[in-house]
């Protein structure tokens, strides 16, 4: 009796590193600056109507991403890549709860974390995440579970008691930085699951299927959003279209590429710089600093995330005595 044949990974190939570092570069600033539109439009979109009306706009930018990116391979003519047909269902369900938790209920954690907290001290909440990647791919993927990742967990939880302290004012501070928490478990979860699911599934394809997937799963706040569409000003809704055509769309297509090239843990790694980036454009742009401490605190949960996630370099090896 013959095995049934298997679905083979998708063909790595080999990529300069400055395109990787390029598009690690450009998710980076991309997700920074959704910190400071989800602030922009969170006075006038509740975050169900935010969440859908920017993944809405970033399927039909993905949609059109995936056309372009098709037609390229062809003129090209690139080897004939996996597609959605040819996967398993259990890869399709995957990817559908990964869109789901990762645009879908990601999004709603944060836009109601930034209803509460500052751009700032949500992004150093939520960028405790690449630690939570590293332990989750280390688990599951293999990747490695160094020692050090408990030293630099404990130092992060510090950093984040620090920050909690700073911005506690009353019931609602603690409830954003509860949400903020939150966003970082799903981000850490979702990035181990897609890099899981890359090994089957181009990163467009797969970004658009997800994308469409929590789009559908969120049109229960559709008449939310039509009416915050009819009352909303300019400003806001230029704040949410530019959410789902850049932080989204694009920023979501340059990490998938980035991941199907590097480790989870490392990807996950490139974002130590949101942080500071979105303290500097809510300064410039929305005139807003989290408190000092939480400034401090943040910064001491990220040094725990790179404890947690930098690899050190191997020591040299000694050099074998010649024969005589």
């Amino acid at each position: 009796m013959t095995s049934s044949p298997t679905l083979a990974p998708v063909a790595r190939d080999r990529t300069p590193r400055l395109l990787i570092l390029g598009a690690a570069t450009v998710t980076v600033v991309l997700w920074a600056s959704a910190f400071v539109g989800i602030r922009i439009a969170a006075a006038d979109f509740g975050p169900g109507a935010l969440t859908l009306g920017r993944i809405a706009i970033g399927t039909v930018v993905l949609a059109v991403l995936q056309q372009i990116i098709g037609r390229r391979r062809r003129d090209a003519s690139a080897p004939e890549t996996r597609t959605l047909r040819q996967a398993p269902g259990r890869v399709i369900v995957g990817v559908v709860l990964w869109g789901i938790a990762w645009f879908g209920v990601y999004n709603l954690a944060l836009n109601a974390a930034e209803r509460h907290v500052d751009a700032g001290t949500a992004a150093l909440l939520v960028n405790t995440a690449p630690m939570i990647t590293a332990v989750l791919a280390g688990l599951l993927l293999k990747e490695g579970f160094p020692r050090r990742l408990l030293i630099g967990m404990l130092v992060s939880l510090l950093g984040v008691a620090v920050v909690t302290a700073a911005t506690t004012t009353g019931q609602f501070d603690a409830i954003g930085v509860a949400l903020g928490l939150a966003a970082a478990v799903l981000y850490g979860g979702a990035a181990t699951l897609q890099k899981r699911l890359l090994a089957y599934l181009p990163a467009s394809t797969m970004t658009l299927v997800g994308c469409a997937a929590a789009v559908v799963a969120c049109l229960p706040f559709a008449p939310e959003l039509i009416r915050s569409i009819q009352a909303a000003p300019p400003s806001a809704l230029l704040a949410v279209l530019y959410l789902g055509v850049f932080p989204t769309a694009v920023a979501f297509t340059t990490w998938g590429y980035v991941l199907s090239r590097t480790s989870a843990g490392r990807t996950a790694a490139t974002t130590y710089a949101v942080p500071a980036i979105v303290v500097l454009l809510s300064w410039l742009v929305l005139r807003e600093t989290p408190p000092l401490l939480a400034l401090v605190g943040g910064a001491l949960a990220l040094v725990g995330v790179a404890i947690a996630t930098l690899r050190r370099r191997p020591a040299p090896v000694a050099a074998a005595p010649a024969a005589e």
